[in-house]
């Protein structure tokens, strides 16, 4: 049997959503926006080979991604996290004639690691772009997921709430009784740019020929771009009725 959902058990008090002369309901809602220093940057890393024979592109390929990936963990703990992405090796047909025939062989591997310590950073990315058919993208400036930063903003919100709602309700001569409901509608920052858009900071940097003298190159100096957290709360409350006569 169907039954109207907004019907009421017998001896139970209706609903009252906006509530009554009795209790009336306030609702507000309360933001935060913190500005901080990001605590991790992401860099995105792709070695390339070319040849005319496959064997000899593979080969060149794998040397300079392990070339790439041992300086990387030169650094220790200021790289947090090493990814490997996509890897690729294709042949390259020629424009011209009949038949498919194959002009030579083109590989690539994308690697993203993750640093904590930005003036290591800076002197990283310098030195991977002195390798040879290497580039270095980003960086991206990011906050851990879990970073105490989006709590703060969250509770900020709160009590941002409740002070407008304290405000409004001593505009009417009265206070506060009790909180109905407290929704949180996206109290977390943005979500971190992609690998595929810049968020500041360098550009793509890629180096072709032989391999400098990495002392030649001096470091990048990288200025972390702030992280902006926002949250947002709406909040509903009781008051003590207000005396509105005079």
């Amino acid at each position: 049997m169907d039954t109207d959902p907004h019907s009421t058990a017998p001896g139970t008090a209706p609903a009252t959503p906006y509530g009554t002369p009795d209790a009336p309901r306030l609702a507000v809602r309360g933001e935060a926006h913190l500005e901080v220093d990001p605590e991790i940057a992401r860099i995105g890393i792709t070695v390339q080979a070319r040849g005319t024979d496959r064997r000899d592109a593979l080969n060149d390929l794998t040397h300079r991604n392990t070339t790439v990936l041992d300086l990387i963990k030169t650094y220790g703990e200021a790289v947090e996290k090493i990814e490997t992405g996509t890897f690729s090796i294709s042949p390259q047909l020629t424009k011209h004639g009949r038949g498919e025939r194959i002009r030579a062989y083109h590989g690539r591997v994308h690697t993203t690691a993750e640093l904590t310590d930005f003036t290591a950073l800076g002197e990283l990315t310098t030195r991977l772009a002195d390798l040879d058919l290497t580039q270095v993208e980003g960086p991206w400036w990011a906050l851990r997921p879990d970073s105490p930063t989006h709590r703060q903003a969250r509770q900020q919100a709160v009590r941002e709430a409740v002070q407008r709602a304290r405000e409004y309700a001593e505009a009417l001569g009265t206070g506060l009784a009790a909180l109905v409901e407290l929704a949180d509608i996206g109290a977390d920052s943005p979500p971190t740019p992609s690998y595929g858009g810049f968020a500041g900071g360098m550009r793509s940097a890629v180096a072709y020929g032989s391999a400098p003298d990495l002392a030649e190159a001096p470091p990048l100096d990288l200025e972390p771009q702030r992280q902006h957290v926002y949250a947002t709360v709406n909040a509903r409350f009781t008051m003590t009725p207000p005396q509105l006569t005079r």
